[in-house]
């Protein structure tokens, strides 16, 4: 296998040659002037041809030096260049965010969002992936995810942005018909609809401020796996759910749905924002995140307690 030219001892050469110095090229450089030196013997002895006639008050290109020079100045100034436009694009955000989130979540926090980012950052698109499935980040090549979960321990950089709280909810006209519950075992009786990505999936989590712990799976006639599908079943009447804030906080502000079993805590997630490992990341992505971090919660907060005119649909 050929071996790699010695791009240092060219670069070197190159501003040797360009200050005429090899004092000046050391000081430009901040390098010894030994080191340099060294380099320039190094390339010699690699080529077999002295670069230089010096002496104690004058440096001169030999015949090999002259023919080096030039492509030797070209290098310096091709990685010079490109080491430029590297830095400019890690300073400036430009290019492309691949980002995914919850389906719901996207659709009414985020991309409402967006125009704003865009007016921001022209120069920075999004590739918004829309799904309540968890992705994977390093995998299927995505920059930045938005997650509500209690996170699992894992080599991805998460950013916890704010709470998100749970609740457990019924229509009315449910709670009228089949009663309402005041311990979270009585759900074992009644109609639930449930979620397929929750953590543990079908099994629902509570305490009490007396410390009571109590799981249970409840059964219904409808498993989704986005929670915003359960609402039109919900706000019918047809069964209870256990549902996010940003899902769910319209309808109770509305009273097209109550809150239950006010006296017990659902395990509450958070708003994450997480990246792959190492860095530093691209400015497009800190842009984008933070960006979000800062628009997020009274964007959620708004959401949540927006009044709807939804209609509720009475089942007889």
């Amino acid at each position: 296998m050929a071996k790699l030219p010695d791009f240092e001892a060219l670069a070197i050469f190159a501003k040797v040659v360009e200050l005429r110095s090899f004092a000046g090229a050391a000081s430009e450089l901040a390098m010894s002037k030994a080191t340099v030196s060294k380099a320039v013997t190094r390339l010699e002895e690699r080529l077999g041809a002295r670069l230089f006639n010096r002496t104690s008050r004058r440096l001169a290109l030999t015949d090999a030096g002259h023919k080096l020079a030039d492509r030797a100045t070209r290098l310096l100034a091709d990685g010079e260049a490109a080491e430029n436009e590297a830095l400019a694009q890690s300073v400036a955000p430009r290019g492309l965010v691949r980002l995914a989130v919850p389906m719901t979540f996207g659709t009414k926090a985020v991309a409402p969002l967006l125009p704003e980012f865009f007016e921001a950052y022209p120069e920075v698109s999004v590739d918004l992936h829309l799904s309540d499935a968890t992705v994977d980040l390093i995998g299927e090549g995505f920059d930045m995810a938005v997650r509500i979960a209690r996170l699992p321990d894992s080599s991805l950089i998460a950013r916890r942005l704010f709470t998100m709280p749970r609740f457990t909810v019924a229509a009315p006209s449910y709670l009228k018909k089949h009663g309402r519950p005041t311990h979270p075992m009585h759900l074992a009786q009644h109609k639930c609809f449930s979620y397929a990505y929750l953590s543990t999936p079908n099994v629902w989590h509570y305490t009490n401020s007396a410390g009571e712990q109590a799981s249970v799976r409840p059964g219904g006639q409808l498993r989704v796996n986005n929670g915003e599908a359960v609402m039109p079943s919900l706000i019918a009447g047809l069964g209870i759910a256990e549902l996010p804030e940003f899902i769910v906080g319209e309808a109770i502000s509305s009273g097209a749905v109550e809150v239950i079993l006010k006296d017990w805590k659902q395990a509450e997630g958070a708003v994450h924002l997480v990246t792959p490992p190492g860095g530093p990341r691209p400015a497009r992505v800190e842009a984008l995140g933070d960006f979000l971090a800062a628009k997020l919660p009274g964007t959620c907060k708004r959401v949540a307690k927006k009044k709807t005119s939804a209609s509720v649909v009475k089942v007889k």
